[in-house]
């Protein structure tokens, strides 16, 4: 059943064909047109800057490498952000497993931990806000957080966060409807 594409979906259609008959320039439209809202996604997701231009590399490079299973029926948007959460995944594992490890060594053997305390010009509310409702996002869990992310930050319809997601349009209206609460009593306390 066909269904319309919108301007977007249609010139990263062409991109996309172009990148997998080998033009750079194809995929770097691709880049160009959907990197700031990757990197949106893993800095609200992962709660730094640092990580989410990671994220955003790494995301990118495994959309090239996986070009050519990538399903033209599909919005190449959903799916970067799919990869792009995917990623952010597995940097939340690989900070679980560096915790438990630095926990597990005996006193003096530990990893070093980065000092995370805000400097100077850290002490502007402004900025102080911004950080508070970051960790706030940080700390919710997945399940509630990318919904939320999705559709209010990145400005996706619930129809499109649960193709990304995988799951149901009401699951995803559900759960944007407990992260706020939760954000609300997170930032609140």
């Amino acid at each position: 059943m066909p269904t319309s594409r919108s301007g977007d979906d249609e010139d990263d259609a062409r991109a996309v064909r172009a990148a997998r008959a080998g033009s750079q320039a194809g995929f770097d439209a691709l880049m160009k047109r959907h990197r700031d809202t990757v990197f949106r996604l893993a800095r609200n997701h992962l709660g730094n800057e640092a990580d989410a231009l990671d994220v955003t590399q790494e995301s990118f490079v495994a959309a090239f490498l996986g070009l050519h299973r990538f399903d033209q029926a599909r919005s190449f948007r959903a799916w970067i952000l799919r990869i792009a959460i995917n990623k952010c995944h597995d940097i939340a594992r690989r900070r679980a497993v560096r915790r438990f490890l630095a926990f597990a060594l005996p006193l003096g053997d530990g990893l070093e931990v980065p000092d995370t305390a805000p400097g100077p010009e850290a002490a502007l509310a402004s900025a102080h806000a911004v950080e508070h409702i970051h960790a706030a996002l940080a700390a919710l869990p997945n399940s509630l957080k990318e919904p939320l992310l999705l559709c209010a930050f990145e400005g996706l319809a619930q129809d499109e966060a649960a193709a990304v997601l995988g799951i149901s349009r009401k699951a995803v209206e559900t759960r944007i409807y407990r992260a706020r609460q939760k954000l609300s009593h997170l930032l609140e306390g």
